[in-house]
């Protein structure tokens, strides 16, 4: 397995994360994690809700629900109506961030925080 480097991945996604949300949160994510040192595969749909099983392969732990993040902790978030894929997104030690610094929290858009979808956490 190779040597991850959670710093160089925050570092990649916070540089390449904008205001607003792109529509590209697992691209944004998976390719900051390729910054710290570790390659994902991809899943078959490209979905950010499918992306568990490819954080699991690469080394990453299932991370019990409720304690405050820890840097580096990725959240899949499974799909609400009007975001059919998902989402995925990174704690850089202040916030969440995907394709966009995510000022509201953990859930990037009001669907998401109206319904509150189980949120599955992974730590590496």
């Amino acid at each position: 397995m190779a040597e991850y480097d959670v710093d160089k991945a925050i570092t990649h996604l916070d540089a390449h994360a904008g205001p607003n949300c792109k529509g590209k949160c697992a691209k944004f994510v998976r390719q900051a994690i390729e910054a710290g040192g570790i390659r994902l595969r991809l899943t078959i749909t490209g979905d950010a809700q499918d992306y568990g099983p490819s954080l699991i392969a690469a080394g990453f732990s299932e991370k019990a629900a409720g304690g405050a993040p820890a840097k580096g902790d990725v959240a899949i978030i499974p799909a609400v109506p009007g975001h059919l894929s998902g989402h995925m997104c990174m704690y850089d030690g202040h916030q969440w961030v995907s394709d966009f610094k995510q000022t509201r929290g953990v859930y990037p858009a009001a669907e998401f925080r109206k319904v509150k979808p189980t949120i599955t956490f992974y730590s590496k």
